[in-house]
């Protein structure tokens, strides 16, 4: 890949991984701000391949490692080693993880990276109101965050930060799957996604970066002060949107959130953080702000060279997916959403609005199914759906005097009710283009490609959760009476059938 120069412009075809572009511009600050100056890494600072490799790790042996490095700039001893394991892709670097240097118990300190080594907006923006105002405007904590870093990667080999930086480009926003986000996928990829809400999602996101590449200007000229030390253009002229999104990515895969620390320290890049350390749905250790310092307290044994572990917090795999690069089985988190809503042409559709907000719902209502609490998901729908159902002014009546969720029932309106879910649940799965079972025989192929393997993944783990809705809804209807009918009803609640029926919030 060669960077060619036209009019004084360089430019590189976009990475289709995280790159902190580098390069040294001699030119001071410019006040016209109408001409684009894009300068990008050049492929060899950022992939290796083939005969590269040799020339690369030379290269980096002119530099301490990232632990030594730290160790130099106030990190205590700790008891934790920087090791490697090999990518799924030959053209791709290692990747480093942090494993226990010595055995460890629960309860260890693992390490205890000083403040002086934490990147944070406090630390970047020098002014927590700033920070603040930044933060609670139009730019989110990551984009600035990672404009901080691409302006310090320009610096090179003079930046404080290079050893780090250096590292983030090793990991090329990989998690320890070796994975990429789906936010760097292209679309011939995102349709392994396809039938998930999660391929919606992603594209959702993709929008929502590209929104806060268009504000990033907002930063250089608020925080003036801090952008002086470097000669170089304003973000959107000194950085395309392509790179940004690849930092974007990156700093999204290894951010920290940090509790009980104020606003603008609560996201943090820790050396020694993630992604060198493995996230796990099931663990309870996480990185703390203790006194003066970012430490992790093991909550297992390790014995020595074995990985260390952290806890995710509590997100379902398609958020593990979107930011980190890989889907947890055990993730006792993992949830699908289904959307109900009352019909807007009922004419009973006040009274029925004013039943569900007694009850704690709203007109268009959000249900959270989480993995092995299926059935429990399907009767917390049911009051819902069964309003829908009543049409008889008289039943209203009885429905609005109650003190609860009650509303008639007879068999055959049960009937109608479980028929619609069927048909929602059944509709969901017919959304996917392949079924479980080959996706077990997909998952069986050692040779299958990583991010097929990981996408999957996260499918075969929904169709889980909506076969299981959908045995726990027939169950039901096995319980009625052989000789009632479904019984119609032209007012019946909507149950949106999309690939994103809503955003999966955390």
């Amino acid at each position: 890949m060669e960077l060619t120069c036209l009019h004084n412009k360089c430019y590189l075809p976009p990475l289709p991984h995280f790159s902190l572009p580098l390069c040294k511009n001699p030119n001071p600050r410019i006040l016209s701000r109408k001409r684009n100056h894009f300068c990008l890494a050049s492929a060899s600072d950022t992939l290796v391949a083939g005969s590269r490799k040799e020339l690369v790790r030379k290269k980096d042996n002119e530099f301490d490692d990232l632990k030594s490095w730290m160790h130099k700039n106030g990190l205590p001893p700790c008891r934790v080693e920087l090791k490697e394991r090999p990518s799924h892709d030959e053209k791709h670097r290692p990747i480093h993880y942090v494993a226990a240097s010595d055995d460890l118990q629960a309860g260890d300190v693992a390490f205890s990276v000083p403040n002086s080594l934490v990147v944070t907006l406090e630390r970047v923006l020098g002014n927590e109101t700033v920070a603040e105002l930044l933060t609670t405007n139009k730019l989110s904590e990551l984009a600035c965050l990672a404009l901080y870093l691409m302006y310090e990667k320009k610096q090179g080999k003079k930046s404080f930060w290079y050893p780090y930086i250096r590292e983030l480009d090793r990991q090329r926003g990989r998690g320890q799957l070796a994975v990429e986000s789906p936010l760097l996928w292209s679309q011939d990829e995102l349709a392994y996604l396809t039938g998930s809400p999660t391929k919606a999602e992603v594209l959702e996101r993709a929008e929502g970066i590209k929104r806060e590449y268009n504000e990033l200007d907002t930063v250089w000229f608020m925080a003036g002060s801090l952008f002086q030390q470097y000669p170089y253009d304003i973000p959107t002229e000194a950085f395309p949107f392509e790179i940004f999104k690849q930092a974007f990515v990156a700093v999204q895969s290894c951010v920290v959130h940090l509790q009980k620390v104020a606003l603008a320290r609560r996201f943090a890049l820790v050396p020694l953080g993630p992604p060198l350390l493995a996230y796990r749905s099931n663990c309870k250790a996480m990185l703390s702000a203790v006194d003066g310092a970012v430490e992790l307290v093991v909550d297992r044994p390790y014995k020595a060279g074995e990985s260390i572990v952290v806890w995710c917090g509590p997100q379902p795999n398609s958020k593990l997916l979107i930011n980190y690069g890989f889907v947890d089985d055990d993730n006792s988190h993992d949830r699908l959403v289904v959307e109900a809503a009352l019909n807007t042409e009922d004419p009973q559709y006040q009274e029925k609005r004013m039943v569900v907000q007694r009850n704690g719902k709203l007109s268009v209502q959000v249900f959270r199914v989480y993995a092995g609490r299926e059935k429990e998901a399907v009767t917390d729908m049911l009051p819902y759906l069964r309003l829908g159902y009543v049409s008889d002014p008289s039943e209203m009546q009885s429905v609005l005097s109650s003190q609860g969720p009650v509303c008639p029932v007879s068999p055959c309106m049960e009937r109608a009710v479980l028929g619609q879910l069927v048909d929602y649940f059944n509709g969901r799965l017919a959304g996917y283009p392949t079924t479980l079972n080959e996706d077990e025989s997909l998952l069986s192929d050692p040779n299958l490609n990583p991010k097929r393997r990981v996408a999957t993944q996260l499918v075969r783990l929904e169709k889980k959760i909506l076969h299981a809705c959908l045995q726990a809804t027939i169950d039901l209807m096995d319980q009625l009476p052989d000789h009632c009918l479904s019984m119609p009803c032209t007012l019946c609640p909507f149950i949106e059938m999309k690939e994103v029926p809503v955003s999966i919030v955390t």
